[in-house]
């Protein structure tokens, strides 16, 4: 039982996207562990598999469902099996991505570009677009966008990745605007540097993790579960009055 009602998930359906792993699987976890019903998904169903075990065996209830954020199609089929078995979304949370390409954006290759938008923006957008819809019919609903702090201070020799963080504050922005007046928020959450292997490259050698914590005054890198408690605050009523906002889980970062 969750101690706190405005925490409390219950009877929720939940849909994670990128949940395979780290952030993703974290957060997963947390809105099961608080009520939710979470549909767990990533492009690989035996991953998912692994995270939707974790949940049950924890009590709570889990659907997997393998979905591909940079195929349309599959999104488009995920949604219709969430209105078939439930004919409703509660909450959403886009947190699927991928980085092909790290190096000066000058050399971008435009194959990996293309790919970064799909995954990283055009997935979410559509994401977005099948959520709302369901959740304006009900007049509730929370969309929490997984963007980064590389969406405001874009990050060097990932400048295609920060851009297409930097669309999903502004797509934020927009469905929230238009939604809100139905009763469904849209927030975006700003990690900063997390211990997950989509960082790993980034936080790999002694040498890249101590100039990484120059820039966080906290001097630490987050846990997944940190950034998911940040996500349970945005779908959760404790958020009831948050719409549009842009949450910096950072340690600082944006600070400096």
């Amino acid at each position: 039982m969750v101690a706190d009602p405005l925490f409390d998930l219950t009877g929720r359906i939940a849909l994670v996207l990128g949940a395979s792993r780290g952030i993703g699987e974290a957060t997963a976890q947390l809105l099961a562990a608080h009520g939710a019903h979470v549909w767990v998904t990533s492009r690989k169903g035996e991953a998912c598999e692994r995270v939707a075990a974790a949940v049950r065996d924890s009590g709570g209830q889990a659907t997997v469902s393998a979905c591909h954020a940079g195929e349309p199609e599959q999104i488009n089929a995920l949604f219709a099996k969430i209105r078939a078995a439930h004919g409703r979304l509660d909450i959403l949370v886009n947190n699927a991505a991928t980085n092909p390409y790290f190096g000066p954006i000058v050399d971008a290759d435009m194959d990996a570009f293309q790919k970064t938008m799909d995954v990283n923006v055009r997935g979410y957008m559509l994401a977005s677009m099948h959520a709302a819809k369901m959740m304006l019919a009900h007049g509730s609903g929370s969309i929490v966008n997984v963007s980064s702090v590389a969406g405001v201070t874009p990050a060097a020799n990932r400048g295609v990745y920060s851009i297409t963080k930097a669309a999903i504050i502004s797509m934020t922005k927009a469905f929230a605007k238009e939604c809100a007046p139905r009763g469904v928020r849209v927030n975006a959450l700003l990690p900063g540097a997390v211990e997950t292997r989509f960082a790993a490259a980034t936080l790999a050698s002694a040498e890249t993790r101590a100039k990484a914590l120059e820039h966080v005054p906290m001097n630490r890198i987050a846990a997944p579960e940190e950034i998911a408690a940040s996500i349970l605050y945005l779908a959760s009523d404790a958020a009831s009055y948050t719409t549009g906002a842009c949450l910096n889980a950072d340690g600082g970062y944006l600070l400096v």
